[in-house]
């Protein structure tokens, strides 16, 4: 299969699901999803259809070979994606509510040098590039790489050469403060310097999403004008906040679209990821500097359907949507 027209880079893991209202770490039972938001939307984009690679690293161990089998059964370029022999696959530990809310809880499998994830090697990416950027039109990026040296240089190498080529950047800003501090952390706003490696990518993307929280913690604001008005080059914006409403603003024109609740809601692990895979299905097939008012509401509501879906079953992945699935939704 030949290279496709997105590429995801950032981190395949391992979400350990607790029972609702449960402690992951000790009660039981426990489900191992697979999970990583780039690999969510990386797996959800070839569910619909789309030529997607996917830049990661992923352990010597069962779940890193699971893992690449289920890239390959969803016909994922894996030609970007490494194997670290020394660093296991990372298992994150999600601690879900009665409602199916999750909050993470940290790690497990650390052996004292960290996580797959961490490691991405630049020096692998250069080799493999020719390979997953052929034809690529957007390159879907989390901020999880920066937190870590090693896939932090790989991250930013990938950024730069992405631009050069013309590829469109697209960045799920998808706060986590467990990974940049290795640790479960009471204090969620990011510091100053958190803050600062993120907005050193951030002024190179033409579509930034985050949520109602990250927007206030960032930018001391939720209006997606506001938001995107702070840099020079003016990037489409988009702000989730659960199930209420999304406020967007997709090149020039502005919304606010109202979420379809699901029929049930087992879990909502990757829904936001679903939703970021259903803008850009939407947004590869057009110029995003030429949409109209009524396309870009449609794109919203695309991908609000994908993510509405995920919540339907457990994890991010198994319940990613089919083309038909959100046709159903949507008519």
């Amino acid at each position: 299969m030949n290279a496709g027209s997105v590429i995801a880079i950032g981190e395949a893991l391992i979400d350990r699901l607790g029972p609702l209202g449960g402690d992951p770490s000790c009660d039981l039972p426990v489900t191992d999803c697979f999970g990583g938001a780039p690999a969510n939307v990386a797996c959800a984009l070839g569910r619909l259809g789309v030529n997607v690679s996917f830049i990661s690293c992923l352990g010597n161990d069962s779940f890193g070979k699971n893992f690449k089998n289920l890239l390959i059964q969803r016909e994922i370029n894996i030609s970007g994606l490494q194997q670290d022999m020394l660093r296991p696959t990372r298992v994150v530990l999600v601690r879900r509510d009665s409602y199916g809310e999750r909050s993470f809880e940290g790690f497990e499998g650390d052996k004292g040098m960290g996580f797959a994830d961490q490691a991405i090697s630049r020096e692998k990416i250069i080799r493999d590039w020719p390979l997953v950027t052929e034809n690529a039109q957007w390159l879907v990026a989390g901020t999880i790489p920066l937190a870590s040296e090693i896939s932090s240089k790989a991250f930013l190498w990938c950024i730069e050469n992405a631009l050069h080529a013309g590829i469109k950047i697209a960045l799920d800003l998808n706060w986590r403060p467990t990974f940049w501090r290795n640790k479960v952390s009471t204090f969620l706003e990011p510091s100053k310097k958190e803050k600062n490696q993120i907005f050193s990518i951030l002024k190179n993307v033409s579509l930034i999403k985050l949520a109602k929280e990250e927007a206030q913690w960032f930018f001391n604001t939720t209006d997606p004008t506001q938001i995107s008005s702070s840099f020079a080059h003016r990037p489409s914006v988009v702000v989730t906040d659960g199930s209420n409403p999304i406020s967007w603003r997709l090149n020039n024109h502005i919304g606010k679209s109202f979420a379809i609740t699901p029929s049930s809601v087992v879990d909502t692990t990757g829904a936001g990821d679903a939703f970021t895979a259903g803008l850009i299905y939407k947004l590869i097939s057009v110029d995003l500097d030429q949409i109209s008012q009524q396309f870009a509401e449609e794109i919203i509501q695309f991908g609000i359907a994908c993510g509405s879906h995920v919540c339907k079953g457990l994890g991010a992945i198994d319940a990613q949507p089919f083309l038909d699935d959100i046709d159903n939704l949507l008519s």
